[in-house]
């Protein structure tokens, strides 16, 4: 079965900026809708971004002219280049791949953003 690896989360200032990154293996990368969620303590997990088969996107508002999700098919890998962080950015990040029914997640990575 399928398989995803987030890195990249990591402690930052509000303002500065970050990019995780979600591996893939085990699967057709390329058949697959990538989504990033993300979950702070007591809150729903919500998602972020998610980036279509055909490079088509979509955002949270929360995030929307701060955060950038892309994905490079070649290297199985789905990313998210976080800027302008603020302390609300705080969550752990999750990666998911879709397809039809199937679903997939990865462990997630955490994202502190404090002064």
């Amino acid at each position: 079965q399928g398989d995803l690896v987030e890195s990249g989360g990591a402690l930052v200032q509000p303002g500065g900026s970050l990019r995780l990154s979600c591996s893939a293996s085990g699967i057709i990368f390329s058949r697959y809708t990538m989504t990033w969620y993300r979950q702070a303590p007591g809150n729903q997990r919500e998602m972020v971004g998610t980036i279509t088969i055909s490079d088509t996107t979509n955002y949270a508002d929360s995030v929307k002219g701060r955060f950038t999700i892309s994905r490079d098919n070649a290297k199985n890998t789905v990313y998210l280049q976080m800027d302008s962080l603020k302390p609300e950015d705080t969550a752990v990040y999750y990666c998911n791949a879709k397809r039809a029914f199937y679903s997939i997640w990865g462990q997630g990575t955490q994202v502190t953003v404090s002064s």
